[in-house]
C-alpha cells in the first residue's frame, strides 16, 4: 500500500517494525504514532486505526485554542493523550 496524506507505511526487511506511522505538526509542535501490523492484526486493520485517529487528532488541533501562535499547553497535552490511548 501506498503512503497517505501524514501516514507512512513502513514495510523495511531490515527492520523489526512494520506498520504506519501518524506525523501530524500543527503550529510548531509535531504529534508521532506508530501503529503497528502485529498489534492492530494486520496491514489494513492498522492503516484504519491511524486514519480514524489522524481525523480525530486534526479535528482537534484544528479546532484548538491558540496562545502567542502556538497550541495552549491543554491542547497539547490532549492530543498526548488521545495518541497514547489509540
Amino acid at each position: 500500500m501506498k503512503s497517505k496524506k501524514n501516514l507512512t507505511r513502513f514495510t523495511y526487511e531490515t527492520t523489526a517494525f512494520q506498520g504506519w506511522r501518524l506525523c501530524l505538526s500543527r503550529s510548531g509542535t509535531t504529534f508521532t504514532k506508530y501503529f503497528s501490523d502485529k498489534k492492530y492484526g494486520g496491514e489494513r486493520k492498522a492503516l484504519k486505526v491511524s486514519e480514524s485517529t489522524r481525523t480525530v487528532l486534526a479535528e482537534l488541533l484544528d479546532g484548538a485554542r491558540k496562545v502567542n501562535g502556538k497550541l495552549s499547553q491543554t491542547t497539547i497535552n490532549k492530543a498526548k493523550k488521545l495518541l497514547q490511548n489509540a
